[in-house]
């Protein structure tokens, strides 16, 4: 592959990354809930997790080069039909629009613990700067979102390598520390086939554009490859620091936060600024996806949805992250499971009678 497509590869899987890391586990908390609950076994749950999405996320950027895509309806359509399409196209619409009201409750949150500026004002401030943002062309988009992101993996490998050589408690004691009942089911498989579902849910829009938006087919598909293994790296990483840092982890709404301040009390507030842009990233990665579902991008109608989506956002916002993330994240997982296996049918189809589609 030339280093022009190469490039365009590595924008989509930046771009990529940066939407599942700000919604799956940039605070923490997710990994924590979904993974470090179960104490040692989340390594292999997050490694097989991260196997899951790479599939699914690599069908689905090939998918949408295939068809053009201009939102997820096509896509899910192809998979399920028009009718069982329809009821998962709003299913998922209504859901990603959920998890961006998370990820905005989050970043009051995040402005809260850091700075002790009011939740609602650390809202405002997001809102107003996403609205604005969505108001840029597509491709302006996509270069915030992937631009982004590399410097969450530099933050991330330099903050969860000092907490991993300096644990809390040993590791061969982390497993006593954990708390079971923070996990979505009490089973370590089941919960990391579900966050496989969450992750691709969120970003299942978003790769359709971005697919459609490739110039090759080859680029599509690699790009969300390179996204899936940054994603890997991250997860990986942020588990063991979460676990490092047991049984703390289990008393702070941002873990991750937690692990900064251990290195540097500074550390702290430098890392609370690349999460509120991680959250930035994903809430623009969900929104314009929700956005241009039902307007035409940048039309009247297309603005007039924004302002009042935003509004309902905050008000939805009140209600707080952490309970938030454990009502909104397990539904989407199971929607996602489901376009996954959509997919993963497709695929053997395709492959037994040699057909094309994907």
């Amino acid at each position: 592959m030339s280093n022009g497509k190469n490039r365009a590869s590595w924008r989509i899987g930046f771009a990529y990354a940066g939407i599942v890391v700000g919604a799956g586990f940039s605070t923490g908390q997710e990994v924590l809930q979904f993974f470090a609950s179960h104490g040692l076994i989340s390594i292999v749950s997050i490694i097989m997790a991260a196997f899951i999405l790479m599939f699914v996320s690599r069908q689905a950027a090939k998918l949408g080069y295939r068809l053009d895509a201009e939102s997820h309806e096509g896509p899910v359509k192809a998979l399920f039909g028009r009718r069982l399409g329809l009821i998962i196209d709003y299913t998922l619409v209504f859901f990603l629009y959920g998890i961006a009201v998370v990820m905005i409750a989050g970043s009051g949150a995040t402005f809260n613990q850091a700075f002790g500026i009011s939740p609602d004002i650390g809202v405002l401030i997001l809102i107003v700067i996403t609205a604005g943002t969505l108001l840029l062309n597509f491709d302006k988009i996509v270069n915030i979102i992937g631009g982004i992101t590399p410097l969450l993996i530099i933050a991330v490998v330099i903050i969860t390598t000092y907490n991993i050589l300096n644990p809390t408690v040993p590791y061969s004691e982390v497993n006593n520390y954990v708390d079971p009942t923070r996990a979505p089911s009490k089973f370590w498989w089941f919960d990391s086939i579900t966050y496989a579902g969450l992750a691709f849910a969120v970003a299942f829009s978003f790769l359709s554009i971005m697919g459609a938006g490739a110039a090759k087919h080859a680029i599509a598909r690699r790009g969300a490859i390179y996204g899936g293994l940054i994603t890997l790296l991250l997860m990986v990483l942020v588990n063991v620091g979460v676990l490092s840092i047991m049984p703390d982890a289990n008393e702070v709404p941002l873990p991750a936060m937690l692990m900064a301040e251990n290195m540097a009390p500074w550390l702290g507030t430098v890392y609370s600024i690349i999460i509120i842009l991680l959250i930035f990233n994903s809430v623009v990665g969900l929104m314009y996806p929700f956005l241009s579902r039902f307007t035409e991008p940048y039309s009247g109608k297309y603005k007039m949805l924004l302002v009042v989506s935003l509004i309902g956002a905050f008000l939805i916002s009140k209600v707080g992250f952490v309970e938030l993330v454990n009502i909104v994240y397990p539904i989407l997982g199971y929607i996602g499971l489901a376009i996954s296996l959509g997919l993963l049918i497709r695929w053997i189809i395709n492959k037994i009678t040699k057909k094309k589609l994907l």
